[in-house]
């Protein structure tokens, strides 16, 4: 098998490619233990872009630090699919930072995301083509009708949309998936923004332009899925905190509550202390406002560190991921 030709980023074209060294369009997906998924992914990206009679392509896979041999794989696959381009990441960053580097470095006129689980086949991408290219829109984006999974996969995923939406001025729709197609300019638009606290589903619907859904099947994946409950939760702390400072609103709010609410009641005792001389009168409800403040004020500690750290990861300046190298 010959060298695979590694092309530090730096040298990468840029988004100002002419349309005449454009692929028609990119597929992106990443890798994360998906060795079991990607020789039906590749054939099935293969057959949806025969289907849709585009032969000027390319398949973006990018490799986000994943500790099973997926890009080994992929990299002996370059020989039957010259069109596919690796971006060997450096470490796991996660997902949504994954995603952005394999938007950063496509270079189609229309950008295809997908992941490679199969929970979404690739064979839909006829159906998001069809969309786009009858509607014009920019993004076309995909949702659930009703959402696939256990009871407390359904109820969680529910109440994680409902929640986002209540406290964020920027509104998502609910049970949106991975899979959309978008145009250029509008992933030129979107990488332009700058975010270091990464929530692609808010960043998409904040950049705006004109934005359709379409209903899809979403499949239980086979194998134990990388989103553990934890990471769900990170994920819903991460996705309100970027992108919307309601929290904070309702966390002052609350406080000030509080604070009339005590007063009054330190009122009342001093008013039944010198009119009636009751001594330790409403003892327990005392403590009880006492351990329900420490609770407010532990919280509000919280919420604000969470900002801060928002604050801080942006000043910082980092790269959010780091490629390693780049075989296309």
């Amino acid at each position: 098998m010959p060298p695979a030709t590694l092309i530090a980023p730096s040298a990468l074209p840029t988004n100002g490619l002419s349309n005449r060294t454009r692929p028609q369009i990119s597929l992106i997906s990443t890798m994360y233990r998906s060795r079991p998924f990607l020789e039906e992914f590749l054939a099935s990206c293969l057959e949806a872009l025969r289907q849709i009679q585009i032969e000027d392509f390319e398949i973006v896979l990018v490799n986000d630090g994943s500790p099973d041999d997926s890009l080994e794989y992929v990299l002996g696959r370059r020989q039957d699919i010259p069109r596919l381009v690796i971006v060997d990441l450096s470490r796991n960053f996660g997902h949504h930072h994954a995603l952005q580097a394999g938007l950063q470095h496509s270079r189609g006129d229309l950008v295809f995301v997908i992941d490679c689980d199969l929970e979404v086949s690739p064979m839909t991408l006829p159906a998001f083509h069809q969309k786009q290219q009858e509607s014009g829109c920019d993004l076309v984006f995909g949702y659930q009708e009703s959402r696939k999974g256990s009871w407390f996969e359904k109820i969680s995923g529910g109440l994680f949309w409902k929640g986002f939406n209540l406290l964020s001025e920027t509104k998502i729709p609910e049970s949106i998936v991975t899979e959309r197609i978008m145009t250029r300019r509008f992933v030129d638009a979107l990488l332009q923004m700058g975010d270091r606290n990464l929530f692609l589903g808010g960043m998409m619907s904040w950049t705006g332009f004109a934005q359709v859904g379409l209903v899809v099947e979403k499949k239980q994946r086979s194998g134990e899925s990388t989103y553990t409950l934890m990471k769900r939760i990170e994920l819903m702390l991460n996705a309100v905190s970027s992108f919307s400072s309601q929290p904070l609103v309702w966390l002052f709010n609350v406080g000030a509550a509080i604070t009339a609410t005590s007063v009054s009641y330190v009122l009342y005792l001093i008013a039944r202390k010198l009119l009636w001389g009751d001594t330790l009168l409403g003892f327990t409800s005392v403590m009880a406002l006492v351990a329900i403040s420490l609770g407010i004020l532990t919280t509000a500690i919280g919420i604000v560190g969470i900002y801060l750290g928002k604050v801080f990861n942006q000043v910082q300046n980092r790269p959010t991921y780091i490629v390693k190298d780049i075989h296309r």
